[in-house]
């Protein structure tokens, strides 16, 4: 099968190879998909470039968890009526050497979602990582129906399905960012105002824009950069659900002040999360695409060919959306 895989750290275009291996069969509890596309997301540009040393110990690396395609065949204990299915995947190259960015992967059967007839294989590849972080951190605290949710650098990945979850949960949403373009974008998924991040004292805008009403809960995805400010519009009983600090990676606590409020804080990565969490947001993010609750942006579409390139644009960053490799050319 065509494939692409790294057997040393580095630069993309110094270790991405793009070549053949072996086509991998379905074993027992598991299926067989051929790929159509394959989501880069910034934990596969992380690993690439060496961020867990010992990834590489037990041999070489097809990156990418998320991908989308068609079950081929399927292994011992899988029902047969699968083959032919149309499937999302996610946590493909997690705990394991084998990701989305080839021809075939074989996996277990439950990292292989049914994908809704109205929703083509592009959407499909980003669902894995950023729907399902979003949902987490979104659902993970009880009920958020009438609360006001922040959502912090809400025109990014996470936090533009993040206003969506919310506002699909019946809270008051307010986002930030730090341009007109993705202020308007925040607004036409929901969010109710949005301030500049960028600017001093932010947390004085969105205490502006409820009348004065705390936030009662926080996605952040700069939790380091952003406490400051999230603690003086937080209210009392307030959750932080973050899954970034880029800026700031070991930031400090202010204790005393965040236990006498209450403050649960909740970091998420979507590969931990409990099994239960990840089936209701299965559930959630299936029930959304079949009533086509969910908006998507697709920002890039590059052939396998040119997959080092993929890694090139995560890295630089700059915008907004999903990026996505095509692996073959199947119909949406």
């Amino acid at each position: 099968m065509k494939a692409t895989w790294f057997n040393s750290f580095g630069s993309a275009k110094d270790v991405m190879q793009i070549g053949t291996q072996p086509k991998p069969s379905a074993n027992h509890g598991e299926v067989l998909i051929k790929l159509s596309t394959s989501g880069v997301n910034p934990s596969d540009v992380k690993k690439r470039a060496g961020a867990f040393p010992n990834l590489l110990d037990n041999g070489l690396v097809i990156p990418h968890s998320d991908g989308a395609g068609v079950i081929e065949s399927v292994g011992e204990g899988v029902d047969i009526d699968r083959v032919g299915e149309r499937v999302w995947v996610y946590q493909a190259q997690y705990g394991r050497l084998l990701g989305t960015a080839a021809e075939y992967i074989a996996l277990d059967s439950t990292r292989a979602v049914k994908l809704p007839d109205n929703t083509d294989f592009n959407v499909g590849a980003c669902l894995g990582i950023p729907v399902m972080t979003a949902h987490r951190c979104v659902f993970s605290d009880g009920d958020i129906v009438n609360q006001t949710v922040l959502v912090t650098g809400g025109a990014g990945r996470v936090g533009y399905y993040a206003i969506q979850w919310a506002k699909i949960a019946g809270a008051k949403v307010i986002a930030t960012a730090s341009n007109a373009e993705d202020r308007s974008l925040c607004l036409s998924l929901g969010a109710s105002a949005v301030v500049n991040h960028r600017e001093s004292n932010w947390s004085k805008q969105v205490l502006e824009a409820t009348g004065g009403e705390k936030i009662n809960r926080v996605i952040d995805v700069e939790f380091g950069m952003n406490l400051p400010e999230v603690l003086e519009c937080i209210a009392t009983n307030g959750v932080i659900a973050t899954y970034s600090s880029t800026v700031v990676k070991e930031p400090q606590l202010p204790f005393i002040r965040m236990m006498f409020m209450d403050i649960t804080l909740r970091m998420v990565i979507v590969y931990a999360m409990p099994e239960s969490a990840k089936l209701q947001a299965i559930h959630d993010i299936n029930k959304a695409l079949e009533q086509e609750k969910l908006q998507h942006r697709i920002a890039h579409i590059l052939p396998l060919e040119r997959i080092a390139d993929s890694h090139q644009l995560i890295e630089k960053g700059g915008f907004g959306g999903c990026v996505i490799v095509k692996i073959d050319d199947h119909s949406a």
